[in-house]
């Protein structure tokens, strides 16, 4: 009997509810794995088609991909050419405490990095961070070498309060200013000091960035999601969730969606915030890099007693640097610290602090600007001649664009093809099932600029192979 005609787990029945709060495909991933570890799907077993299945469960095919993807990352799936998804892990080999890793198949990485989330790390101003290091380590006293303080350096505190009211127009001063390591540490400190305060859940962007939906669930707190439109969050729709007193918005560059927040929506935010007791947390995402007019400033600067403005240097300088902060009215400070996060190195904030003060970290981050305003043209230049009936849609700015996708092209089957693409699919980013979300979210911060050509023609052949006429 041929190989694929045995062992079929195609009627195995899965609990897709089990696991409550999350995506669909999580809950899905979580079914599987939980079907494959108590043994009612065994070792070789073939599982149904991604398409199958999806019509089984009544689901997108994107959540059948994606969890088929986790498991086989995982090794308790995998896929074979012409052979169909089989189950991986038996379990058989001895208690767990004795067996050896299974290692992970070697996967060449993708030739073009279109995904989203990463600066241009070629663009990294080594020397300019070398030389703030080497004059701090020359200079800073054997006192300051001790453990971190939670609120962070004052140097750099104080020094941030002068950029952030410069640059962003933001109203606050040193006492109010709290360093952490990036915005998804900023998420877990403030989920447990809104949970001091008793407030339960916090409203999220539809489609929205999906770590910080992670965190905030694994805080113990509920994710309410709250739809957005080309004018950013729909604030009105905000009434539907009496009692809802946070939100967490990127009001200067939405993701994934590229809009920015309307301005008569900024007052009707702030208003609800003041109405409802509430707090806004501000992700200021991409806001130095607006290409076609003078940045946005923040909410924060509008109503510095109901908003908390979050920012960290990943996207301006690398997340391996782990430097952000979090600037908050003082009710909310007092509890920030109460519940430390992971705080910066101080070597790393005073460097972070020499730049500032020098106005390295202007210079840079004009270059950066110049360089995305570029590599953007060039993209969507590239698009239209490759691709002219698909549409790129969000504004000229941050590092990040949405091209939308016909109806007859499904987005999970150009994931599959892109056997030489870094992408992102934009359902990725919605915690609910949305029709319109055909798409993907294209990233040209860390795609060199001689491969922008190469990236969309292999792009273009990925969309053929999925449909694209």
């Amino acid at each position: 009997m041929p190989e694929s005609q045995t062992n079929q787990a195609w009627d195995v029945l899965l609990d897709v509810q089990a696991a409550r709060g999350g995506p669909l495909h999580e809950r899905l991933t979580a079914a599987l794995r939980e079907a494959i570890r108590t043994r009612r799907i065994a070792a070789g077993d073939l599982l149904p088609p991604s398409r199958s299945l999806a019509a089984d469960l009544g689901c997108s095919r994107w959540a059948v991909t994606e969890a088929f993807s986790q498991l086989i990352a995982e090794g308790y799936l995998e896929a074979r050419t012409g052979s169909g998804t089989r189950v991986r892990w038996s379990g058989d080999d001895g208690p767990a405490s004795e067996r050896a890793p299974v290692p992970a198949p070697h996967v060449d990485p993708p030739q073009f990095d279109l995904a989203p989330g990463l600066p241009d790390l070629r663009a990294f101003p080594r020397r300019a961070w070398a030389n703030a290091v080497q004059s701090q380590v020359g200079a800073v006293a054997f006192t300051e070498l001790g453990h971190p303080l939670p609120e962070g350096h004052p140097r750099l505190r104080e020094l941030l309060t002068a950029y952030l009211r410069r640059s962003r127009q933001a109203v606050t001063t040193a006492q109010n200013v709290t360093l952490c390591s990036s915005v998804t540490d900023a998420v877990r400190r403030l989920c447990r000091a809104l949970a001091a305060e008793g407030i339960t859940a916090i409203g999220c962007e539809e489609p929205g960035w999906t770590r910080l939906r992670t965190v905030i669930r694994s805080a113990g707190l509920e994710t309410v999601p709250i739809r957005t439109d080309e004018h950013g969050l729909r604030v009105t729709d905000l009434a539907d969730h009496p009692g809802l007193r946070a939100v967490l918005v990127t009001p200067a560059h939405q993701f994934p969606r590229g809009t920015v927040l309307a301005p008569e929506r900024r007052a009707a935010l702030l208003r609800w915030a003041r109405e409802t007791d509430g707090v806004v947390l501000e992700d200021d995402y991409d806001a130095e890099f607006r290409y076609d007019r003078r940045p946005i400033g923040t909410l924060q600067g509008m109503d510095p007693a109901r908003v908390v403005l979050l920012k960290s240097l990943s996207k301006t300088l690398s997340p391996a640097l782990g430097i952000g902060w979090i600037v908050a009215p003082q009710r909310w400070t007092a509890h920030l610290r109460a519940y430390p996060g992971t705080a910066p190195p101080v070597l790393d904030q005073l460097a972070f602090a020499g730049m500032l003060q020098a106005g390295d970290y202007d210079r840079h981050l004009r270059r950066l600007r110049q360089r995305y305003h570029r590599r953007r043209d060039a993209l969507v230049a590239e698009i239209h001649r490759a691709l002219p009936d698909l549409r790129v849609s969000g504004i000229a700015a941050g590092i990040h664009l949405v091209l939308r996708l016909p109806d007859q092209v499904d987005s999970a089957d150009v994931m599959t093809a892109a056997v030489s693409l870094r992408l992102a699919d934009l359902r990725g980013y919605h915690a609910t099932d949305d029709p319109a979300a055909n798409g993907l979210v294209l990233g040209y911060g860390n795609l060199a600029d001689p491969a922008v050509g190469d990236a969309v023609r292999a792009l273009r052949d990925a969309l053929r192979s999925a449909g694209l006429r």
